[in-house]
């Protein structure tokens, strides 16, 4: 799935974030975004991603304007092809490993059996499986950020858009988890938007887009 962005715009009160991002981005390719902090890299991930709507310009998804969708329909779509990983796993602590991926696939109203069936081959698939049963809290921080990229794989998204996901590693499980992006976009075709400071993970993109003041500047 293409990713079409054309003049995005957004402000917040007298503050205007992004000044006219025009960017597109082809399937199966892997983007790394840089910038300095406040330069408008995570409000236009959450644009890319729904979760915020622009002030101006059009986000076309195989060319459809997804804001031009009802609320019922965006949700939907978000559910069924953008997965998240974000910097703070966002893992629900009273949940298993296990339940945790399975969450977004039962909000979307998915097979219960085979919606864990499934669950179990993804984080089997990462390295988890003798701790599915294990609580957010009895996990490593790699192991959690494993979980959360379980989770964002559940619905078969077509693009994941990872916010600073090796932030709060260390260099060895960052190093995995990288290698494991370039992994899964050649097992599984997805389409990776991440944001991100470490400069190991952004040489391993296809491309490098740097934003500064609002702007593509690269």
């Amino acid at each position: 799935m293409s990713i079409q962005l054309i003049n995005i715009t957004r402000s917040f009160a007298d503050l205007q974030v992004l000044k006219g991002i025009d960017l597109t981005v082809e399937k199966n390719e892997i983007i790394s975004i840089l910038g300095a902090s406040g330069a408008g890299k995570t409000t236009l991930l959450h644009i890319v991603g729904t979760l915020d709507k622009p002030n101006g310009g059009q986000v076309l998804f195989d060319g459809t304007d997804v804001f031009a969708m009802s609320d019922r329909k965006l949700n939907e779509f978000r559910n069924t092809h953008i997965g998240f990983v974000f910097q703070f796993h966002h893992l629900l602590p009273e949940f298993t490993a296990l339940e945790n991926v399975c969450i977004p696939a039962f909000i979307g109203g998915r097979n219960k059996t085979e919606t864990i069936d499934k669950a179990e081959k993804l984080l089997d698939t990462l390295g988890l499986r003798d701790r599915i049963t294990h609580k957010p809290a009895t996990l490593s921080g790699g192991e959690q950020q494993r979980v959360a990229v379980a989770r964002a794989l559940i619905n078969d998204p077509d693009v994941i858009l990872a916010d600073e996901p090796s932030g709060n590693l260390d260099s060895d499980n960052a190093r995995e988890l990288h290698e494991l992006f370039l992994h899964l976009r050649s097992e599984l075709n997805q389409t990776f938007i991440i944001i991100t400071h470490n400069a190991d993970l952004a040489h391993m993109s296809d491309r490098q887009i740097v934003i500064k003041d609002g702007k593509l500047v690269g």
